[in-house]
C-alpha cells in the first residue's frame, strides 16, 4: 500500500495533509499528480523535504513526536506498529537493543510522512482486512547509509519473513523496509487465493519507470465473498484476571481493537479463594494472534493465555456513505446469501452527531434509521 494508491481509490488529498499536519512536523510538503507507466494511468505521491536534516532518529524520538501528535488513536498505534516492525528487524539484523536502534532512512521526515500517511489512509478506507499477494523484492543492489547492500535490504529481509514472496521481477528495490513494514502491519492475509468482488481498482505509480515492466502498485477494492459459505477458522484468546485494576480494562481493549481484534468482551467469574475476577476474551484471525498476545502480556497482569480455535461464520458486509439531515454518515449493510438482512448507521458518527449536535444519541439512531427504511 502507498500513499498514491490510497489517494486513488478516493483518499482526500486536503483531508490527507490536514491530518499529516497534526504531527507538528516541519520541512515537508506532498505533491500529488496523475502520471503513467506504460499507458496505465495512476496516482503518483511525492513526499519532498523542503529542509535538510542531520538527525538520527531513535525509536523513543518516533514515538514522541507521534504520540505528542493531535491525530486520533487508531492512527497513533497503528503508526507505532509499523515504526516497530522497522525497530525490531533493525535490532535484529545489528545485534542490539531495539532502544538503541538508530533509524536511518526510516527516520527521516520523508518516511515519517509516508508510514503516518499510509495509517491515515487505512483507517479512512474503513476496510475490515488487506489482501496481500506475493511481495515483488527486485534484484540488485541498493545505496543505503550503512553502504551497498544486496535486495532485499537486511531489514526488509527481516521483515517480510513468513510471507510470500517473489524476486527479480524489475532490476531495482522494488520493496524498501518501509514498505515491508507497511504490508506487514496492515496485511491481514498473505499469498492467498481469495474470491473477491471489485468495486474500485486503483494505481499508486512508482518513483522509478522501468523500461519493461510498469512501476505500479495496483490495489482493489471490494468485497471477500466464498464459493461455498462464509466459514473459516478463528481463534478465541482467554485469561483469567483477579489482581489489576479494573479501569485498564478499557484501554487493553482500545489497544486490542486497534492492533486487528475481531471482538473483545469481559466476563465475570468467581476464582480460587473467593475472589472475583474476569475473563478477558479476544476473538481474532490467526495472524493477529501473537501481536494480540503481546498486548495481553504487556498491558495485563495475566500469566497465562489459552487459545481456542474455532469455525466462525460471518455475513457478508458493505460500508457505505449516506447523506441525512445530520450530513454524511457511514452505514453498514450486511447480506446473507446476497440479500441484505441488515442496515444500521456506524456508532461513532451517531456518537459524534450527538456530540456535537446535544441531541439525544438514540434519537439520532433513530432519525438515521428511519432515513434508512426509506431508502
Amino acid at each position: 500500500m502507498n500513499l498514491g494508491a490510497m489517494i486513488d481509490l478516493g483518499i482526500d488529498r486536503e483531508y490527507l495533509i490536514g491530518e499529516l499536519n497534526k504531527l507538528n512536523v516541519k520541512g515537508w510538503e506532498l505533491i500529488v499528480e496523475k502520471d503513467q507507466r506504460h499507458g496505465i494511468s495512476g496516482t503518483k505521491v511525492t513526499v519532498r523535504q523542503t529542509k535538510h536534516e542531520h538527525v538520527h532518529r531513535h525509536l523513543s524520538d518516533i514515538e514522541k513526536i507521534i504520540n505528542s501528535s493531535t491525530l486520533d488513536t487508531r492512527t497513533k498505534d497503528l503508526s507505532m506498529r509499523i515504526f516497530m516492525k522497522v525497530a525490531l528487524a533493525e535490532a535484529s539484523v545489528h545485534r542490539i537493543p531495539i532502544e538503541k536502534v538508530h533509524f536511518h532512512e526510516v527516520g527521516a521526515i520523508d518516511s515519517i510522512i509516508d508510514v503516518v500517511g499510509a495509517a491515515i489512509c487505512f483507517n479512512a478506507l474503513n476496510v475490515d482486512g488487506v489482501l496481500v499477494s506475493p511481495v515483488e523484492l527486485g534484484s540488485g543492489f541498493v545505496k543505503c547509509d550503512h553502504g551497498k547492500l544486496p535486495v532485499p535490504a537486511p531489514a526488509t529481509a527481516e521483515i517480510i519473513q513468513g510471507i510470500p514472496v517473489k524476486k527479480g521481477g524489475v532490476d531495482f528495490e522494488a520493496t524498501t523496509p518501509t514498505g515491508a513494514a507497511i504490508i506487514a502491519a496492515l496485511g491481514t492475509e498473505f499469498g492467498q487465493e481469495s474470491i473477491i468482488k471489485i468495486e474500485k481498482t486503483a494505481y499508486g505509480v512508482g518513483q522509478k519507470d522501468h523500461p519493461l515492466v510498469p512501476n505500479l502498485l495496483r490495489v482493489f477494492l471490494g468485497e471477500k465473498t466464498a464459493a461455498s459459505g462464509s466459514g473459516h477458522t478463528a481463534l478465541h484468546l482467554e485469561c483469567n484476571i483477579d489482581d489489576m485494576n479494573p479501569e485498564i480494562f478499557e484501554y487493553i481493549s482500545d489497544r486490542l481493537f486497534n492492533s486487528g481484534a475481531s471482538d473483545v468482551f469481559l466476563s465475570n467469574i468467581m476464582m480460587k479463594k473467593g475472589r472475583p475476577g474476569v475473563i478477558l476474551n479476544v476473538i481474532c484471525e490467526e495472524e493477529k494472534a501473537e501481536i494480540l498476545k503481546g498486548i495481553i502480556f504487556t498491558e495485563s497482569t495475566s500469566l497465562g493465555i489459552r487459545t481456542f480455535p474455532f469455525r466462525k461464520d460471518t455475513l457478508s458486509r458493505k460500508f457505505e456513505k449516506i447523506s441525512t439531515i445530520y450530513g454524511d454518515v457511514n452505514v453498514k449493510r450486511s447480506f446473507y446469501n446476497d440479500k441484505e438482512v441488515s442496515c444500521k448507521p456506524e456508532y461513532d458518527d451517531c456518537k459524534r452527531i450527538a456530540s456535537e449536535t446535544g441531541i439525544p444519541l438514540k434519537e439520532v439512531y433513530n432519525v438515521i434509521n428511519a432515513a434508512l427504511v426509506r431508502k
